[in-house]
């Protein structure tokens, strides 16, 4: 399949496209990254060098690649992190080209708002306009918790409420939601959850909780899933596959001690994770 993902990147680390593409490729997949900013390092270090660019930007280089004629070959886009609304709208306009060149292509958006803990973290008016453009035009969704209830307008606090949350989520637009990281009254303390949703179903995948914390995990597991849901065309088999790498990914960067999530050297688990989870209905 052909992949366009549209993101930040950075040259040290992986986050934003340094993250998603290589899982992509690894599985097989041709991948047209576009970055929306390129960064010396994730800005989690406290200090970076590098530029942020415009929409224009990227509907130059949406051009350059239509040029060459091979939208209507573009199985996918994949969005992340937007570090503004005028890239917002590109992205948007992109998905537009890319649906008109071949209507069976999905949009999975990302709508990298904020985290538990962390609260919102992007620019003024970025959480609006994922909740009144980004996800209204999307197939396909990912928010971890925080994100699922800012775009939900209600607080999750049981299963029962989160498959409320996602069927609210999926009323304004997408048919295919993944929550990336849920924990409720219902998740014991030493576990984590991650949930799909699709077609009046949510599954649930429930691993063991790690000690680790490392930026980029989302950024893998939306890319997974997205590739998975192509290929399956199934959340439930899509969620399995992406939630037993990126466990596995994350296991592998916690025994190794690495404050990046180590994307290259535990790339077998993209392929043949070491725990593989099964889903089962909410």
């Amino acid at each position: 399949m052909n992949i366009l993902s549209i993101q930040s990147h950075v040259a040290f680390g992986h986050v934003g496209n340094a993250s998603a593409t290589f899982p992509m490729q690894r599985l097989g997949h041709e991948v047209w990254p576009i970055h929306t900013v390129q960064f010396s390092n994730h800005t989690g270090y406290g200090s970076w060098t590098g530029r942020v660019f415009d929409g224009q930007a990227v509907e130059e280089l949406v051009d350059g690649i239509a040029a060459r004629g091979v939208l209507p070959s573009c199985d996918g886009v994949l969005s992340g992190y937007m570090g503004s609304a005028d890239i917002g709208q590109a992205i948007l306009g992109t998905v537009a080209r890319v649906r008109e060149a071949n209507p069976r292509a999905l949009y999975c958006c990302d709508p990298v708002i904020g985290d538990v803990g962390r609260g919102v973290f992007v620019r003024p008016g970025i959480p609006e306009f994922m909740r009144e453009h980004a996800v209204p035009a999307a197939d396909l969704v990912t928010p971890n918790q925080f994100e699922l209830e800012y775009l939900a307008g209600r607080e999750i606090r049981t299963a029962a409420e989160a498959r409320e949350a996602v069927a609210a989520l999926q009323a304004l637009g997408p048919r295919i939601v993944l929550v990336t990281s849920l924990h409720s009254e219902d998740t014991p303390a030493d576990a984590i959850d991650l949930a799909a949703g699709e077609g009046g179903e949510v599954f649930r995948v429930r691993t063991p909780k790690l000690g680790v914390s490392v930026n980029g995990a989302g950024d893998a597991i939306a890319a997974l899933f997205l590739v998975h849901y192509l290929s399956s065309r199934s959340a439930r088999t899509a969620l399995e596959r992406a939630a037993s790498s990126v466990y596995g990914l994350l296991k592998r960067t916690e025994e190794a001690g690495s404050r990046e999530i180590l994307t290259v050297a535990a790339q077998d688990e993209f392929v043949s994770p070491t725990w593989t989870f099964a889903a089962e209905p909410v």
